[in-house]
């Protein structure tokens, strides 16, 4: 198993957004991202645990913990200003749940490891970048950084950066290759093609 793709995977992305946003303090955001590491390692863990089970609870920590719509928009870059108010709607439905799917399937094998907390320091002026150690049974430990932002009293994550490479700026380069030769109305049917092939192997 590509366990840095895996972890990668878990935490998305993104980081330039202001309105609502509050200053996080690294007490709290540590304190959050222990708390969402001991959750899934729960749902990951369990052995009794259908693996299309385990797919659904993966996807609804993540949609509970990700700001996917802040994200999804950041992702699309300069391309959302010249986009229709029905794209931007469409896009960002799609988009949720190629998000969510994609890496609820990556997960739901896996069956959890330690997961360590070594450090917090702030990161631009309201986000806060926990450090963290995930082992694995072979092989150096994987060296994690989440980006957490504190929003309308809630804490969500912005962007994991997995050794050095961020998550949302891979996501981006990688829209942006379709956008350049098939606009935003490409990447909304290759999205689109990917939600239905996702739709179709969990039947």
């Amino acid at each position: 198993m590509n366990y840095r793709l895996l972890i990668a995977s878990f935490m998305l992305i993104a980081a330039v957004y202001s309105g609502g946003a509050e200053a996080a303090t690294k007490e709290d955001a540590t304190k959050f991202v222990s708390n969402l590491s001991s959750q899934a390692l729960k749902t990951l863990g369990a052995n009794n645990v259908p693996l299309n089970q385990k797919e659904k609870n993966v996807r609804e920590l993540l949609s509970h913990n990700f700001d996917l719509n802040l994200i999804g928009r950041y992702v699309l870059g300069a391309a959302w200003r010249k986009a229709s108010a029905d794209q931007h709607s469409q896009y960002q439905s799609l988009f949720k749940e190629f998000v969510l799917r994609t890496y609820s399937r990556r997960f739901g094998g896996y069956a959890g490891q330690a997961f360590t907390v070594t450090g917090a320091k702030p990161i631009g002026k309201k986000d806060i970048l926990v450090s963290t150690k995930i082992a694995r049974p072979s092989g150096p430990p994987i060296l994690a950084g989440w980006r957490v932002r504190e929003k309308n009293g809630a804490h969500k994550i912005l962007d994991v950066v997995v050794a050095g490479v961020s998550m949302v700026v891979t996501q981006r380069s990688e829209f942006r290759a379709v956008i350049s030769k098939q606009g935003v109305g490409g990447l909304i049917e290759t999205l689109r093609m990917q939600v239905t092939k996702f739709s179709a192997q969990s039947k």
